[in-house]
């Protein structure tokens, strides 16, 4: 149950990243607060997902959730560069992921 409250939490921090750059600065209302929203759903689910879950683990996997979700749809939605060597970084943040969760017992 841990691991998918920290992909949710993961989710949430896509929600805001990609949030911030609705809020143009935090001057439009409704995005600012969606993004101020997703923020704190976001670490409060980091959060419980941490009571069982070694803090090294989980922190890396939801920043890399956050940065894989990010990065894949600044790609679709702001016309974002996705050249191959970007896309294999990005690829190589998901082996890592992977990696994290598997030596995790």
């Amino acid at each position: 149950m841990a691991w998918l409250v920290l992909i949710v939490a993961g989710l949430f921090e896509i929600g805001w990243a990609i949030g911030l750059k609705y809020t143009e600065g935090f001057t439009r209302l409704w995005p600012s607060l969606g993004t101020a929203a997703a923020m704190v759903l976001s670490v409060v689910l980091l959060g419980l997902a941490l009571r069982s879950l070694p803090l090294g683990t989980a922190y890396a996997v939801w920043t890399g959730i956050g940065t894989v979700g990010t990065a894949l749809l600044g790609i679709a939605l702001f016309h974002e560069s996705a050249d191959p060597l970007r896309l294999a970084c990005i690829g190589l943040i998901v082996i890592g992921i992977a990696g994290l969760k598997l030596a995790t017992h």
